[in-house]
Order: C-alpha cells, then structure tokens, then sequence
C-alpha cells in the first residue's frame, strides 16, 4: 500500500495534476512516505523527467531528506548545473547534508557556484562553505581545477586549522574588489565567530552585498539565542 501511495504521488506530481500544486501538498504527502519506507530511488522518475517544475520538487524532496539522499548523488551534478535556480539552490543542501569525502567533485562543483549570477545560489554556497565539515571542504579543494576558487578554499581550510588566525586577512579580503573573495571570506568570519567575539561577522553584516551582509546577521541572530 505505501509503495502505491508514493507511485501515486510521484505520478502526480510529474503530471501536474490541477488539484494540486507540484511544491504543495503531494510534495509533502510524499515526503511523509519517504520518511516511512518509501524508496528515495523512485524519485529518479522526477528528476529525469525533463520537466521543470518536477525536477525542482524531486530536488527540494532530496533536499529535505538528509543523508537518506546519499543514493541519489550520482543525480546532483546535473541538478547544480540546472538553468533553475532553485533547483541549483535544493542542491547545494543535499550535497551540504549527504556528501562525504567521497565526494570531492560535486563538493567543488557547489564551490564553483561562488561565481553563480543568481544572489540566492551565491548565499546557499556561503550557507555550505560555512557549514561543511572539514573533511567535505578538503575533498571539495582537492578536486579543484587551479585557480581563484581553489586557492581561496585552500585559504578557508587553512585559516580554519589555525590555532591564532589573523582577522586582517579575512577583513582584507571582505573589503576587497573580488566578489568571490568577499564569499569565501564571510564563510571565514564564520568559522571563527563565536558568541565571545562575533567582531568578523558584524564586519560583514556591515556587507554592501546583500548574501554576506543577510547571510551574516542570520549568523549573529543564531550566535545571540
């Protein structure tokens, strides 16, 4: 019967049913059956259907999922590379909450997103780059191509393994021209804020871009409960 009900759900979803919106109800009908034993697999019929709408709900679904989305991540580089940004965004959260270090190449795909034109795409990756465990942000650098967004995440390991990191470096970089630098930097005055010194992170809620400056007053909000 469970297995019926999801097929159902997974079918309407994938044909738009009229009664029902593709991120509303059935969505969340069938989240409650992956929780209780519904194969995360089957919902490989969303995300290659080719249709938009079903690719974004199969993603936010895996997004939801944790490490129960671990099968499914030979499906994510092609959702990070997907021309919706939210699906790109979904995804992120289930490489932050499902990848290991197993998985360096779709770690360093979601660090090439720093460049994504999409503001929300560019906060998620600052969302990972501040959360990922150690372990993803060294599989992630190792499988970088040379360059800017590898030397800076070698920079953020580094900084993060350091017993008295400098703050003028991490100041330097939020103040500087480069816009990717400005991201790996505000996921850098995270790593070193606590509720004792949160100095770096008012520095970057002072941010002229919008996902360092909201993504740092989230962080200063969390650090004050």
């Amino acid at each position: 019967m469970q297995t019926q009900a999801g097929d159902g759900l997974v079918e309407r979803i994938r044909t738009h049913s009229a009664d029902d919106d593709v991120v509303g109800p059935a969505a969340n009908d069938l989240l409650s059956e992956l929780y209780a034993g519904y194969p995360v697999e089957n919902l490989r019929t969303l995300l290659r259907s080719g249709d938009d709408a079903a690719v974004k709900t199969g993603t936010w679904l895996l997004s939801e999922l944790g490490e129960r989305a671990a099968p499914l991540l030979d499906e994510v580089p092609a959702l990070l590379a997907h021309p919706l940004p939210r699906v790109r965004y979904f995804a992120i959260e289930i490489v932050l909450l499902s990848a290991d270090s197993a998985h360096g190449p779709v770690i360093a795909q979601v660090m090439n997103l720093s460049r994504d034109p999409e503001r929300a795409v560019r906060w998620k990756v600052l969302e990972f780059l501040a959360e990922a465990a150690d372990d993803q942000l060294a599989a992630g650098a190792a499988a970088l191509e040379p360059g800017e967004v590898k030397e800076l995440a070698e920079w953020l390991i580094r900084l993060d393994g350091e017993e008295e990191p400098d703050p003028r470096d991490v100041l330097a970089r939020l103040e500087g021209p480069d816009p990717v630098a400005r991201l790996f930097a505000a996921a850098a005055a995270a790593h070193l804020s606590d509720e004792d010194d949160t100095n770096l992170l008012q520095h970057a809620a002072t941010a002229e871009d919008e996902e360092i400056s909201s993504f740092a007053r989230q962080r200063l909000e969390e650090l004050a409960e």
